[in-house]
């Protein structure tokens, strides 16, 4: 019986189409797919925690595959070979068995994301953040941030014809701060829904420049209406940044646990 394995990871979406494999595009996954079945000989299928847009960045992802060839003892050496066939754009921080009913997108209690928006210019954020100026008012954008945690139907931030069951979504915590010509917006919710994030920073800017207020951002959500909401952020300015398992899972992951959040 395949072995079932757990995949760390972190990667730069600039020049990919996303995390899932779309037809006549290039993405995250079929990169790292086709790369292990020339190291492994097999053929190998990810399924990762979740999709994202094309220009999505992820400084920490997870996904997980079956494979028959790959030992438990030799998952060190395969992610030190599969880092080095591997463009520099994707890299590979954790390898390891884990049980098969484990699961990389549905054993997830929650997941994390930072929007960063550049109020001067930075050369070397070019491709990793979204330039805005003059700067939005923040104070208003937190008081919008606040607002998010009271409700629990997101449809008005839903890309339309998302085939999804449900738009109901916990956001646990969603704040704005500004650092070093930074402003960084980070939310945590048990899921999101496609667009999500980018829709409601895209929101939340036309209340920061003060063309509605907080009464009009609560009436969006309310409105459960795409339509009502702004539009979404540019995508190079997104990273997905943590996704919390249930610590049992990581009982055969050797060294230090990888935190990418403390990356951006």
């Amino acid at each position: 019986m395949a072995q079932r394995y757990f995949i760390e990871l972190s990667f730069r979406g600039t020049e990919y189409c996303g995390w899932q494999i779309q037809p006549n595009a290039r993405s995250v996954q079929q990169t790292i797919e086709e790369a292990m079945a020339l190291l492994l000989k097999e053929k190998i299928r990810l399924t990762g925690a979740g999709r994202t847009d094309t220009g999505v960045h992820a400084s920490y992802f997870a996904a997980h595959f079956d494979s028959m060839s790959l030992m438990p003892g030799s998952s060190g050496e395969t992610l030190r070979k599969l880092n080095h066939m591997l463009p520099g754009d994707i890299a590979i921080s954790g390898i390891f068995p884990v049980d098969r009913k484990t699961h990389s997108r549905f054993s997830a209690t929650s997941r994390t994301y930072k929007y960063f928006i550049s109020i001067r210019k930075n050369p070397f954020r070019q491709d990793t953040s979204y330039h805005l100026y003059p700067p939005p008012d923040i104070d208003a954008m937190n008081l919008a941030a606040n607002e998010l945690l009271r409700h629990s139907d997101f449809s008005s931030f839903c890309r339309s014809n998302s085939n999804v069951k449900t738009h109901i979504c916990k956001i646990i915590s969603a704040s704005w701060k500004e650092h070093d010509g930074m402003l960084v917006f980070e939310v945590k919710a048990d899921r999101f829904l496609r667009n999500m994030v980018r829709a409601i920073v895209g929101t939340m800017l036309e209340l920061g420049r003060g063309r509605i207020n907080v009464t009009h951002f609560r009436d969006i959500i309310l409105a459960q209406d795409r339509r009502r909401a702004g539009t979404s952020a540019p995508a190079h300015g997104l990273f997905l940044t943590g996704i919390e398992y249930p610590e049992e899972i990581f009982e055969f992951r050797t060294g230090a646990p990888f935190n990418g959040a403390h990356l951006f």
